[in-house]
């Protein structure tokens, strides 16, 4: 996964993309302008960075140049917008952008931007001075299932049955209380299962419950569902 530098003036903006890119296993730093982009920038060395246009100190296409003449445009940055133009992005791609993400931006915009912007840089990484990335899988291979002591060895040892674990499909409600407290207990409890049966995925469980990612965030919050234990049981 990727460290991602967020910079953007507006608070909702920056939580809502640290949380939908921390769900997807980055490491996310946080910046509300352009002087707080350069710490992290210099300190850090991101792999990518979202960079909002319209900030109060210095404008995203300015800091932009300032990285491309300094040389320090050794990362991809994909350039958000809510009053963005065809000239906008255009200017932004001419002095380096990889994208240009008009506001609002949608999940699946924000998600395939950046895995392209960090396919490049990520598969360059990959290879490595000695070649492919391929090679240790194989040599991980030549030990595999006929290996001594692998699966199918001489002395393998039969598994033991699985035990299942986190929130049940079947479950029972106490149904003796205001109409609201009931519905949540039961919300509350679908959504963990859900979380537990995806993996903490919340792309996945967005696509399984039928809810647009920023309302599901909303409601899990509201629900005070813990997110952090579906990451930690995922990792």
């Amino acid at each position: 996964m990727a460290t991602i530098l967020v910079v953007d003036d507006e608070l909702g903006i920056r939580a809502l993309l640290s949380e939908i890119l921390s769900d997807e296993g980055h490491t996310v730093e946080l910046a509300e302008n352009a002087a707080q982009a350069r710490s992290v920038r210099e300190s850090l060395r991101p792999d990518l960075v979202l960079l909002d246009i319209w900030m109060p100190d210095v404008d995203g296409i300015s800091l932009l140049k300032e990285w491309g003449a300094t040389g320090m445009l050794s990362m991809p940055v994909i350039m958000m917008s809510g009053h963005g133009t065809i000239d906008t992005a255009v200017e932004a791609t001419k002095f380096g952008a990889s994208a240009f993400l008009e506001k609002p931006i949608t999940l699946q915009k924000l998600l395939r931007a950046v895995e392209q912007a960090l396919v490049k840089p990520g598969s360059a990484r990959a290879a490595g001075p000695g070649g492919g990335g391929s090679s240790g899988g194989a040599a991980r291979g030549e030990g595999g299932a006929g290996g001594e002591g692998g699966v199918n060895g001489a002395h393998a040892q039969p598994l033991p049955p699985l035990v299942p674990s986190g929130p049940q499909a079947e479950q029972t409600f106490d149904l003796d209380r205001p109409l609201r407290e009931a519905r949540d207990a039961f919300e509350k409890s679908y959504f963990e299962f859900h979380l537990a049966k995806e993996s903490g995925s919340m792309t996945r469980v967005a696509e399984k419950t039928g809810l647009e990612r920023t309302h599901l965030y909303r409601k899990l919050k509201q629900l005070g569902v813990d997110l952090s234990r579906n990451k930690r049981g995922a990792s």
